[in-house]
């Protein structure tokens, strides 16, 4: 089997490399908009936690919890 370059497997890579560039392009360009999402809460304007809130425990068994483990065998 040679290794001979024809017109259509030039022009395939072509393709391919050309596809890479492209979505190389959108990811580049995308990034800014992520970073402006509107549901984020700007750093100077975050609530701070008290220490009690710290060391709350923040796992609660309520009754949907317990609907899935009952569901699921847990």
């Amino acid at each position: 089997m040679s290794r001979t370059k024809t017109p259509d497997a030039t022009q395939r890579r072509g393709f391919l490399r050309g596809l890479g560039l492209a979505a190389g392009a959108a990811a580049a360009t995308a990034t800014p908009a992520a970073a402006e999402r509107s549901d984020t809460v700007p750093a100077g304007q975050a609530r701070k936690e008290s220490e009690a809130e710290k060391r709350a425990p923040r796992y609660r068994e309520t009754a949907h919890v317990q609907a899935f483990y009952r569901t699921n065998r847990f």
